[in-house]
């Protein structure tokens, strides 16, 4: 007896491995109860405003999604964790949802350095991840089950070196980078490498780590070289600082930035230091495309006026993206929508059609905005990948580089000059990083975006 039940309990474990190595995104017991999705996000810590705006896009695509229908017939649930900004938190709640909450996909993370701790976990299960919004190259390089909504940094840093050539008409610019932050090294590079190709000038470029708060030697450095823009790659903590510090120090050509600036406390911050500077992102409230006006509606309807930023787009096309990929699936088990999503071409996405390359990235535009005053968030431009045409259909989508809307760039009837597109999955800012000496680990205090 006792040997019968030794070998009934090593057929058990086998099969119970052969389900893990087939992905434990196979459907639940229950065929006919909800379908349920994993989310890691930071819901709470310094900077709680990502993971709430991507929760709040994310169940207001499930909610459409369930209104519908939902998906082959089942309503979809989300199961929510927050790792607290924490790459090593982000690692555990991506286990413990794969494992104890047996969710077919993962949504998450906003922040790279915690996507590529997720990753992993989410690969050796085969269970498919999507991130919204980490915009690190390397993050899809972790395995074939990963996948993202968002446009990737060498992109980010043509678009605003783009911008400064064409728009501004600047030809001396400022860096001031986090030597710390893979997101702020991997610009800082990208816009360099895209700025100087098209004849620009870097004429001085400075460093801070996390957690500085006095960038007045930096600054002084900056002011001396005498720049006519002054990029500064970094989140809206910093960047609001180093805002008000540059004014204060005499320097009072714009700053330019990217996506990471995007959060209502960027202005609580950097107060009217930061007016009339400019930043990338994913998409603008304020864009006229029907399809982005009806989003904002329906997100001002969900949250009580709350007009949603980038996060929060991106996230409702992960979560629109996943779900596409889930109906076109022969079934729900994490290979058959791994191969659902890999095959993904024109989803029609708040933040752009998304069609999806062999590296699991999209090729989409990005938006330049401007800070306004009382820190409203002005749309001035799509900028375009080298090649890519105008959306049809979304409200009369700019040309690439061309002033679109009711706000325009301050050198009026200009266009940027055309500069090749960096490769989808082109050098990674992790590598960038290592080659400044930046540490691979992440401290603990390390801001969670991209």
């Amino acid at each position: 007896m006792r040997r019968l039940l030794l070998s009934l309990l090593a057929l058990s474990a086998l099969a119970a491995c052969k389900k893990q190595d087939q992905g434990s995104g196979a459907p639940a017991a229950n065929a006919n109860g909800p379908i349920v999705i994993g989310e890691v996000g930071s819901m709470t810590g310094t900077e709680a405003t990502f993971g709430l705006s991507s929760a709040n896009g994310i169940q207001l695509a499930i909610d459409e999604l369930n209104s519908k229908g939902g998906v082959k017939g089942r309503q979809l649930q989300v199961k929510v964790l927050d790792d607290q900004g924490r790459p090593e938190e982000a690692a555990t709640a991506a286990t413990r949802l794969i494992s104890s909450e047996h969710v077919i996909a993962l949504l998450g993370e906003v922040a790279s350095t915690r996507s590529m701790f997720m990753a992993p976990k989410a690969q050796q299960a085969k269970v498919p991840m999507v991130t919204p919004s980490s915009t690190n190259p390397a993050v899809t390089q972790k395995g074939d089950y990963i996948f993202r909504a968002c446009f990737i940094d060498p992109f980010q840093g043509y678009v605003a070196a783009t911008f400064a050539m064409g728009n501004l008409k600047v030809k001396k610019v400022a860096v001031l980078k986090d030597v710390r932050n893979d997101y702020s090294v991997g610009l800082a590079k990208n816009f360099i490498d895209s700025f100087t190709k098209t004849g620009g000038q870097i004429v001085a470029q400075e460093s801070y780590s996390n957690g500085d708060v006095d960038f007045k030697a930096q600054l002084t450095n900056i002011k001396g070289a005498a720049p006519q823009a002054l990029y500064v790659p970094g989140y809206y903590t910093d960047v609001g600082l180093i805002a008000r510090q540059a004014r204060e120090t005499g320097i009072t050509v714009p700053l330019l930035g990217g996506d990471g600036w995007d959060s209502e406390k960027l202005y609580e911050i950097g107060g009217e230091a930061i007016v009339g500077s400019y930043f990338s992102n994913h998409y603008s409230p304020d864009d006229p495309s029907p399809r982005i006006q009806e989003f904002v509606g329906k997100y001002k309807k969900a949250y009580g006026g709350q007009t949603p930023d980038s996060l929060a787009a991106q996230a409702y096309d992960a979560a629109g993206m996943l779900a596409d990929a889930m109906k076109r699936a022969k079934d729900l088990t994490g290979p058959s929508i791994r191969d659902a999503l890999a095959a993904t071409k024109a989803y029609p996405g708040v933040t752009g059609n998304i069609t999806l390359d062999e590296n699991r990235n999209p090729l989409k535009p990005a938006v330049v905005l401007k800070v306004g005053k009382s820190g409203k968030y002005e749309f001035v431009t799509k900028i375009y990948p080298e090649g890519m045409q105008p959306e049809t259909g979304s409200g009369g989508d700019a040309a690439p580089g061309t002033k679109t809307g009711s706000n325009t760039a301050p050198a009026s009837g200009t266009t940027p000059t055309q500069t090749t597109t960096p490769p989808v999955g082109a050098t990674s800012s992790a590598s960038s990083a290592a080659n400044t000496g930046q540490p691979q680990g992440v401290p603990s205090a390390e801001h969670p975006k991209k």
